[in-house]
């Protein structure tokens, strides 16, 4: 009998169960369609590429303007399991974004095995820190930043959420406005027990201080601004057990939120509903900023 690892599962099932790629094998058509119409939208509108926040050559980002003075801002943060994928195959969802009134930012961070998540984490942080001190030179509403991410980028993006802004930054507490995090990872235990941990190279520290699951403040404590979490019925248990658990313990400290299970939807294809302005993950997102 092979021993449990995970949930009732052994190494292989939790390998399966983490494996989004081998779960949904046209997966390489999502990152196709994304990049090209990607490509396609940054020689159609104005955005500053590239943009460094940082000094390593991934310590990118780049920003399209709204076409609204002090608009707020979408900061959108890539997955791809903390190890592949770029900023510049999301510019996708922009258009859309723009005619509801918002600027938007896609981030660029150091990526596995070069660096472990916990740089990364700083690297998100650094990058928004980044935006809202040059939030006047790019013309948006440094109080209303919103930041968002997929998969791996889903957990940055609620690791942002949970900042000490004051204490590390010398910023303001709330300098987000909101969250959003579309089929993130929350608590990082099982990726330590899988096939991910050769690349990842997680221990109990990295675990204990970069998984959102066991970083939440009572409200008591602190209260945290909005967040919304989503996640498609057609991804794997996991995937839905991680939204499932990070929301109850959420609830539990106090925080508010909302959240969905998109029946229909799975890993990749709940990316589309970014790019789509009758989509409810699309106007969550928007309430953000509200």
């Amino acid at each position: 009998m092979n021993d449990v690892v995970w949930r009732g599962w052994d190494r292989a099932e939790l390998d399966r169960q983490l494996n989004q790629r081998e779960h949904t094998p046209e997966h390489s058509e999502y990152f196709s369609r994304w990049a090209a119409e990607s490509a396609v939208l940054r020689d159609e509108l104005p955005v500053r590429t590239n943009l460094a926040y940082g000094e390593g050559p991934l310590q990118t980002l780049d920003y399209v303007p709204s076409q609204q003075p002090d608009a707020p801002l979408i900061v959108f943060i890539h997955g791809g399991y903390w190890q592949s994928l770029d900023k510049g195959d999301f510019t996708f969802p922009a258009p859309v974004f723009r005619e509801a009134g918002f600027a938007y930012a896609s981030v660029n961070y150091d990526m596995a095995p070069q660096v472990r998540i916990p740089d990364m984490v700083c690297q998100v942080r650094d990058a928004l820190a980044w935006l809202h001190r040059n939030a006047e030179d790019l013309g948006f509403d440094e109080e209303r930043m919103v930041v968002t991410g997929h998969s791996a980028g889903g957990h940055l993006a609620v690791m942002a959420l949970l900042t000490d802004w004051q204490k590390g930054y010398g910023l303001p507490q709330n300098l987000l406005y909101g969250a959003a995090s579309i089929s993130g990872i929350y608590d990082l235990e099982p990726l330590r027990k899988s096939y991910q941990q050769p690349i990842l190279q997680l221990d109990e520290e990295a675990v204990q201080s970069s998984s959102p699951l066991r970083n939440i403040p009572a409200a008591a404590t602190r209260r945290l601004p909005r967040l919304f979490l989503a996640v498609g019925r057609e991804e794997t248990e996991e995937f839905q057990h991680q939204q499932r658990d990070f929301l109850q313990a959420w609830k539990e400290a106090g925080q508010k939120s909302e959240s969905l299970e998109l029946p229909g939807r799975n890993h990749f294809s709940i990316v589309d509903s970014l790019a789509d302005s009758r989509h409810a993950v699309f106007r969550a997102i928007c309430r953000l900023a509200d």
